[in-house]
């Protein structure tokens, strides 16, 4: 499983500053992620950007069991 890893208002929303989420994209693992968290956090994405192990990312990026993706809002 991938690490999300959140910060500002998005740990807030999640209540956490990571989680494990099985998923193979970005795209995918980000609405495991909201499905989870609700409502507050997926308007917390939209202006969020996406990194995957250091590099900036979109939702269509592979992603493996040993990535971390940050999400990190403005």
């Amino acid at each position: 499983m991938a690490t999300l890893r959140l910060f500002a208002n998005l740990r807030e929303s999640a209540g956490t500053e990571s989680v494990d989420i099985d998923a193979p994209t970005v795209g995918d693992l980000l609405a495991a992620a909201s499905d989870r968290f609700g409502d507050g956090f997926r308007a917390g994405l939209d202006a969020s950007g996406v990194w995957v192990n250091g590099e900036v990312a979109d939702s269509d990026t592979a992603i493996t069991a040993d990535d971390e993706v940050a999400v990190i809002p403005p």
